[in-house]
């Protein structure tokens, strides 16, 4: 690949790898650092500041993770140059009640890792006296955002509760990320039966919102269907890379040539998210390794996207 670049502004893919994913990725990116120079990636020498907005605490319930605890994780968080995490809690997706899941969680943030977790709460606006959830998020909790399972909780983005839900946190500044998925369906517990996520409620809902700041978790192509392209031109949605798929698949998203995604959805509007300890975070990393991205889409990527929403 040919590029003008100066060369103080780019960096081979050895340097890249050592720099970022080599702690974990060796046996991948062996193969791939002698390859010819990318035309994305940080300054040789430099450390790479990475925000992930999708990471989770505590115990999944269904089934071990390596790194349930909060201490290996954050280990394994920061050995990637993770500066900062956006955290809910595992145990919010299955909670009827979730005040002592969200001090759980904030205690947690505040004593644990340096501060390198952010706690985002939850509240289920189909359930009773979310308000008061939500006020001890932001004034008690001092979170910054809420996370929301609707497929878990049982509502649709047409509710009623939850656009008065999006306006509340629209007065008080914080963001709302919507998970639209916590594992493949084919995996679910017997005993669960979930639904899908329509996002296509969330364009009119938004709409009356301009100043919502509103993101999309494990946002698959599939999930998403033919709501792309509304969401990017009448929304200010963002979107998380954790369930992005296939080969250069970022650079294919942003040119709208992703098989999965019916739309194109710019750089501007992604975040890096992981989806740790779910997934491991090296899968996101090597999303941004393998595909061909400039430096500023780097950056907007890893960490200038995130944190215009969240400073």
């Amino acid at each position: 690949m040919t590029t003008d670049r100066k060369p103080e502004t780019a960096l081979n893919r050895r340097n890249f790898v050592q720099t970022l994913l080599l702690p974990a990725a060796l046996p991948v990116a062996a193969a791939l650092a002698d390859s010819a120079v990318i035309a994305a990636a940080p300054l040789a020498g430099s450390s790479p500041d990475i925000i992930d907005c999708n990471v989770h605490l505590f115990d999944w319930p269904f089934r071990k993770l390596k790194y349930a605890r909060t201490s290996a994780l954050a280990a394994k968080l920061r050995r990637h140059r993770i500066t900062r995490a956006w955290a809910g809690n595992f145990e919010a997706v299955l909670h009827t009640q979730f005040d002592a899941a969200n001090r759980r969680l904030a205690d947690e943030c505040r004593t644990q890792a340096d501060n390198l977790f952010v706690p985002i709460g939850t509240v289920n606006p189909a359930g009773p006296d979310w308000e008061e959830d939500l006020r001890r998020c932001h004034e008690q909790y001092r979170m910054p955002g809420l996370r929301l399972y609707p497929a878990y909780h049982g509502y649709g983005l047409e509710h009623p509760e939850f656009v008065k839900l999006v306006a509340e946190a629209t007065k008080r500044g914080l963001v709302v990320q919507i998970v639209l998925r916590m594992e493949d369906e084919r995996c679910h517990h017997p005993a669960l039966v979930i639904g899908p996520v329509d996002v296509g409620p969330l364009v009119a809902v938004l709409r009356a919102q301009p100043r919502a700041k509103v993101q999309l978790i494990n946002a698959g192509g599939r999930l998403l269907g033919n709501r792309v392209t509304a969401l990017v031109r009448e929304t200010s949605v963002t979107f998380d890379i954790a369930a992005v798929e296939g080969n250069g698949g970022l650079d294919q998203l942003m040119q709208g040539k992703n098989y999965s995604y019916t739309g194109a959805i710019p750089v501007e509007r992604l975040v890096f998210g992981s989806h740790a300890p779910f997934f491991p975070c090296e899968s996101a990393l090597l999303k941004l390794f393998e595909s061909p991205l400039q430096l500023a889409q780097l950056e907007k990527l890893m960490h200038a996207n995130a944190a215009s929403i969240i400073g």
